[in-house]
């Protein structure tokens, strides 16, 4: 078995910054986008330089793209997010509609959380002192000892009316009470 989640970043779950409180924020800050302009294995990212670099520049403006041309080395993006992760990733012999849909990955993700080993599955700032809420935990602890099938436990919830349900009764009885006045109404006029 491999020791390798032990050397990984741990951490805790935490919502993205500012994302969902008023507008929408792009978590992806920064792309360095590493490349040889000679080397066979960048052909794909030279590819995506020069024919969609601009439209994905267009689309996301506020994404900083940088370009850095390196000599016999393999391409390379690098990935920077608003919490302060990098993400790099080594795009050899991609090409170019890979690195599109990859560039596209790194855009809508919120930093790379393969990478991240959670302590806990849940977190909070603020502990309780009752410890975390459980379905149980209001319930009545002398159904613990009760046997099933039990009628009484297994009888449907009867709610009281909600308000709509009560107004609904009342004009019902309303429209009743006008009904059976003017039919009395009526009754004693053929009498006269």
């Amino acid at each position: 078995m491999s020791n390798r989640h032990l050397f990984l970043k741990s951490g805790f779950p935490r919502a993205p910054h500012g994302l969902g409180i008023g507008r929408y924020v792009c978590q992806l800050q920064r792309v360095t986008l590493k490349f040889c302009k000679s080397h066979g294995t960048s052909m794909g990212m030279r590819g995506f330089i020069e024919h969609d670099l601009l439209n994905y520049a267009k689309e996301n403006p506020g994404v900083v793209v940088y370009v850095k041309p390196r000599r016999h080395k393999h391409p390379v993006i690098v990935a920077e997010y608003l919490n302060g992760g990098r993400q790099w990733m080594n795009v050899s012999n991609y090409n170019r509609d890979d690195i599109i849909k990859w560039m596209e990955l790194l855009r809508t993700q919120i930093h790379d959380s393969a990478s991240l080993r959670l302590r806990k599955m849940w977190h909070t700032e603020f502990p309780s002192i009752q410890g975390p809420w459980t379905p149980f935990m209001f319930k009545d602890p002398t159904t613990n000892l009760a046997q099933f099938p039990n009628k009484e436990l297994g009888a449907a919830v009867k709610l009281a009316p909600t308000a709509t349900e009560q107004l609904i009764e009342l004009f019902k009885a309303q429209q009743l009470l006008d009904n059976s006045q003017t039919t009395d109404g009526t009754e004693t006029m053929k009498h006269e």
